[in-house]
């Protein structure tokens, strides 16, 4: 389960991956321009309250994916950023999850109250290709967030972040890779997802592959696959990767989350 929550629409091509851009592609169908950012009617949903004065939005709910249809430190967005991330900290009892290309923007309106980030709020940085790799990921992963994740999607290229991966491994959440949809769709190499997998286990950062794209390379083969099957046909790979330090760290903290008073007890060894 997981719950959407677009605060603010529309956004500005910065780099080859937004060339195809999704948010485009559906807004041209309606003739909307999707350069003008706009707040949308969705801007309070974390906070709405049902008749009872509960949250709409429960943590049963799953994960927010956030600003899905912009990007969360788009320069147009940045007078409603404070009120955003304030929802968050009021809302610490739900995990929000967002994707950026904007980096560099990220302290802009911070929080005076972010210090090393919220525990509840988890960051991706989309690096397509290797150019915006080395130029994203100086940036990022020196940024104060408690939950990082890195996604090549689109994936156009190999890309090599073996020294990201050295030097800030245990810091990165996972590394997902993914294709391109849509008519337009680049292709997506299997040997270019299979090096980034690779890299991951090297340095035991976990790994995910997330889709196909529509037009998928394995081999000397192009295979031509529609949007329903494109995460059902990386899933069958099973080349996800979770390192076992990491596993069990995982495992635990759930446990902990499921039955919180019997790891308060303190007991004799």
């Amino acid at each position: 389960m997981s719950t959407t929550w677009n605060l603010w629409h529309g956004c500005t091509k910065v780099s080859a991956g937004c060339r195809n851009c999704y948010v485009y592609r559906r807004d041209a169908e309606f003739g909307k321009d999707s350069s003008i950012v706009t707040k949308t009617k969705a801007f309070d949903l974390p906070i709405r309250k049902d008749r009872k004065g509960e949250y709409k939005v429960k943590p049963e709910d799953g994960v927010v994916y956030t600003c899905f249809t912009s990007d969360f430190f788009h320069p147009d967005a940045d007078e409603w950023r404070k009120d955003a991330w304030a929802m968050m900290r009021t809302r610490a009892d739900l995990d929000f999850f967002f994707v950026t290309k904007r980096p560099e923007r990220f302290h802009v309106n911070l929080p005076e109250d972010w210090g090393e980030g919220y525990k509840n709020v988890h960051i991706c940085c989309t690096c397509e290709n290797q150019y915006m790799a080395d130029k994203r990921l100086p940036i990022f992963l020196e940024l104060p967030i408690r939950h990082k994740s890195i996604i090549h999607e689109p994936m156009l290229g190999p890309i090599n972040i073996e020294r990201f991966l050295e030097k800030y491994g245990k810091e990165i959440d996972q590394v997902v890779c993914g294709g391109e949809s849509g008519d337009e769709a680049r292709l997506c190499d299997y040997a270019w997802v299979m090096d980034t997998m690779c890299q991951c286990v090297k340095y035991e950062v976990p790994f995910h592959f997330k889709q196909t794209g529509a037009n998928f390379k394995r081999g000397e083969q192009v295979y031509h696959i529609p949007r329903k099957d494109q995460q059902i046909q990386a899933a069958k790979a099973k080349i996800d990767y979770m390192p076992p330090e990491r596993l069990r760290k995982e495992l635990y903290e759930n446990e902990e989350q499921r039955y919180p008073d019997l790891y308060e007890l303190s007991l004799p060894l």
